[in-house]
């Protein structure tokens, strides 16, 4: 969005000490600063305000400061992350359009890239990048959509009660979906029930106009329609509204399928990997039927819809190697869909399957024998597995290697090729993705 500096001071309650200006969009890294957008400096384990002059060396017309005034224009505020929210907040006064809320314990990014696809089809619409999704990613993001944007997604994460209903109260969504409730920072929450009081929040805070969108597949998620004054559409593979029939993958683990629903029906075949990514699909279908998209324009954006970076992403190497990053994340229910999809793949023969996984974070009493578990549904699929630094998947089917480096080398003596494949995921702290980065190259 464009703002002036007269209207960021309006909404952030600061001074404007320079020139008067105008910006268009927001950073908070000074790294990532475009030209001509304003720079929000946090403090946080290093102060933001020391990478001032980067940001305007880099093209930052104007900046926040709590601190002291440098060169270019400044907006004196009190706390630079509450004029954050606060402008985010501003910037949602500002979208006359739908709002959509997307949280979950697994694969609201997925869905949420999803949607981006689908919206952008019959509306102008803007997403969350990657995983934007707390108290600083979802004002950036409303502060960042276009000044036309008609449809904006906003994923938003949570780490216990209080912190979905605090998104909504920047963010306003009037459509609301929620994927699966899931053992995700069960650290924090304790409990799958305690995760899915702190996921209803987002369809509790709709307005009665709007709607929540519902997996149907997930008893928890599915009783979240007695919390919300919305009209409730409900989505899954199991059952749901909104639905799929006849799945079957291609080779490269794209889904084909039968949508079905109240708006009428059309032939998807899904532009990502992975058989769970279909219930992603359904859920993204179901908002955008909801708010008038016609069938085949939603089976169009979900054939066009890619997926952020390090998520479901098989590429081929020069020797036919097939390797698949997941390495965004981490969970138990994403850690077997993941192997699912490595199961699935045709290696057209006696194809060797590999899975190098790292730590999954966050798990709390449970870690330990979720670890386990996981290793036990790799064997159970034929699947070998490395554990890059991380015992607790024990020793049955698993080779345990040092690090990153380790890993690298004793797939290289396996001599993988043509007609097998590896999976590599982990929670992003173990940066797996510089295995797949080694591993593509060859």
């Amino acid at each position: 969005m464009r703002f002036s500096t007269s209207e960021l001071a309006e909404a952030t309650g600061g001074d404007v000490f320079g020139r008067p200006a105008e910006v268009d969009g927001v950073a908070i890294d000074s790294r990532l600063v475009e030209p001509g957008q304003l720079f929000v400096p946090l403090v946080a384990e290093r102060d933001g305000h020391d990478f001032i002059g980067a940001a305007i060396a880099a093209g930052a017309r104007v900046y926040l400061t709590s601190g002291p005034i440098e060169a270019a224009t400044a907006i004196l505020v009190e706390d630079t992350a509450a004029a954050l929210t606060d402008l985010g907040a501003h910037a949602r006064d500002r979208l006359s359009g739908a709002v959509v809320g997307v949280t979950g314990s697994v694969g609201k990014t997925s869905l949420k890239d999803l949607l981006a696809a689908v919206g952008a089809t019959t509306w102008r619409t803007s997403a969350s990048r990657g995983s934007f999704n707390n108290e600083l990613g979802v004002p950036l993001t409303l502060a960042n959509a276009p000044d036309d944007t008609e449809l904006a997604v906003v994923e938003m994460g949570a780490r216990g009660r209080g912190h979905v209903a605090l998104l909504c109260d920047v963010a306003r969504p009037t459509v609301g979906i929620v994927t699966v409730v899931a053992g995700a920072h069960l650290e924090q929450f304790g409990s799958l029930d305690e995760v899915a009081v702190a996921k209803s929040e987002l369809v509790a805070a709709l307005p009665a106009e709007g709607f929540a969108v519902l997996n149907a597949d997930d008893h928890r998620v599915a009783a979240m329609a007695g919390v919300t004054p919305a009209t409730v559409v409900t989505f899954g593979v199991a059952g749901g509204e909104v639905r799929a029939e006849d799945v079957v993958l291609d080779a490269n683990l794209r889904a084909r399928f039968a949508l079905r629903s109240p708006w009428g029906d059309a032939e998807v075949h899904l532009g990502v990997a992975g058989a769970h990514q279909v219930v992603n699909a359904l859920g993204a279908a179901a908002a955008a039927l909801a708010l008038g998209a016609e069938p085949e324009a939603v089976a169009a954006g979900l054939g066009d819809g890619r997926l952020s970076a390090m998520r479901m992403d098989l590429q081929t190497r020069a020797d036919g190697l097939r390797v698949l990053d997941d390495t965004y994340n981490a969970n138990p229910t994403s850690m077997v869909a993941a192997l699912d999809a490595l199961a699935a793949l045709d290696l057209g023969g006696n194809g060797r399957r590999l899975a190098v996984l790292g730590s999954m974070n966050e798990l709390g009493a449970d870690a330990e024998a979720a670890h386990r578990d996981v290793a036990t549904a790799a064997v159970e699929r034929g699947i070998a597995v490395v554990a890059v630094a991380e015992p607790r998947y024990g020793t049955d089917g698993v080779t345990l290697v040092d690090d990153v480096d380790a890993a690298a080398r004793w797939v290289a003596e396996q001599g993988l090729g043509k007609g097998d494949a590896v999976l590599v995921k982990a929670s992003r702290s173990a940066r797996l993705e510089r295995l797949v980065t080694r591993l593509r190259a060859g």
